[in-house]
C-alpha cells in the first residue's frame, strides 16, 4: 500500500508539473502580446520584454481608440457575430436533423451534395459573381447569407442527431409530436454538447472573418473589425486613421508598429476569450460524438 501510494504521489506531482509547463507554453504568447501592448513603444524596441511590461502605458490604447471608424467596426462585429450565429446554428440544427432521419427519401443524395461540397469549389471568380449577382456586394447581408451553412457543421451535428435513441423520437410521435416539435423540444435539448460546440465554431469564424469585408464591402459604414486589423498589420501606423487630424501627431511619434499589432491583436481577441468560459464543458463533450452508444 505505501509502494501504491508513493508511486500514486510521484505520478500526480510529474501530472500537475507537466500541465503546469505546458500552460505556461500556451499562455506566453499571449502574455507576451499583452505586455507588450503594455509598454512604451521605444522601449519595446530594445527587446526582453516577456510577460510583464518594463515600462507601463496605456498610449498605445489611446492612439487605436483614437480611430473613429474602431466603435463602428466594433459594433458591426458584435452585430455581425450574434446574428450570423444564431441564424446559423439555426439552419444548421433543422438541415442535419432532417438528413439524420432514415426515412427521409433524400437524406444520400442530399448528404454526397454536402460532402462533394467540402472538397470541390468554384474558386472566388465565380463565387464573386454569385454574390453580386444575388445583390449582397456592398450590404450588411453579406456577413450573414452566405455563411448560414456549413458543410462541416451540417456533418458534425448530423452525426450526433444520428446516434440519439430511437425511442426518444418514437415516443414523442406516439404522444401527437410532430417534427418541428420534436426538434425543439425533444432533440434540441438533449444535444446541448454538440449545439454548443457549433456554436463555438461559428461564432469565433464570424468574429475573426474580414476577408468578406475585403472582397465584397468597399463602404467604410460597414468596416468590421479584424479587417481593421488586417489594414493596420499590413500598413502599420500609416493606415491608423486615413482622416487628417483625428489622431495626435505626438501619439504617432510616440508609438511603433510592433507595439500597434500587439495592441489591436490584444483589442480582438479578448471579447472571444469570454465565449470559451461558458461553453467549456459543452464543447468538450460536443466533440467526444463517437462516446455516445444507443
Amino acid at each position: 500500500m505505501r509502494k501504491r501510494s508513493l508511486g500514486g504521489a510521484l505520478f500526480q506531482t510529474c501530472n500537475v508539473t507537466f500541465l503546469m509547463l505546458l500552460s505556461m507554453v500556451t499562455m506566453y504568447p499571449f502574455l507576451n502580446l499583452l505586455a507588450i501592448s503594455l509598454n512604451e513603444s521605444l522601449d519595446t524596441l530594445r527587446g526582453g520584454i516577456h510577460i510583464l511590461p518594463r515600462a507601463f502605458t496605456l498610449t498605445n490604447y489611446e492612439l487605436i481608440f483614437q480611430n473613429p471608424r474602431l466603435f463602428t467596426a466594433s459594433w458591426l462585429s458584435v452585430a455581425r457575430t450574434v446574428l450570423g450565429t444564431v441564424l446559423s446554428v439555426g439552419a444548421t440544427i433543422m438541415v442535419a436533423y432532417t438528413l439524420s432521419r432514415r426515412e427521409y427519401m433524400l437524406r444520400k443524395w442530399l448528404n454526397t451534395i454536402i460532402v462533394v461540397s467540402m472538397y470541390v469549389n468554384g474558386g472566388i471568380i465565380p463565387y464573386y459573381l454569385l454574390i453580386k449577382s444575388l445583390g449582397l456586394t456592398n450590404t450588411f447581408l453579406v456577413y450573414i447569407i452566405p455563411t448560414l451553412l456549413v458543410a462541416f457543421n451540417v456533418m458534425i451535428m448530423r452525426s450526433y442527431f444520428e446516434q440519439l435513441p430511437e425511442g426518444l423520437i418514437e415516443s414523442a410521435k406516439v404522444e401527437g409530436a410532430n417534427e418541428f416539435q420534436i426538434l425543439m423540444r425533444v432533440v434540441a435539448p438533449v444535444s446541448l454538447p454538440v449545439i454548443a460546440t457549433i456554436t463555438l465554431f461559428v461564432s469565433v469564424q464570424h468574429w475573426n472573418s474580414w476577408m468578406d469585408n475585403f472582397l465584397f464591402n468597399s463602404r467604410e459604414s460597414l468596416t468590421l473589425l479584424q479587417y481593421e486589423l488586417m489594414k493596420i498589420l499590413l500598413h502599420s501606423t500609416e493606415q491608423i486613421n486615413a482622416t487628417p487630424g483625428n489622431v495626435d501627431d505626438a501619439l504617432m511619434r510616440m508609438t511603433t508598429p510592433q507595439s500597434i499589432r500587439a495592441t489591436m491583436t490584444i483589442i480582438v481577441t479578448v471579447p472571444i476569450l469570454f465565449v470559451y468560459p461558458f461553453m467549456q464543458k459543452y464543447f468538450i463533450k460536443g466533440m467526444t460524438l463517437g462516446a455516445m452508444k444507443e
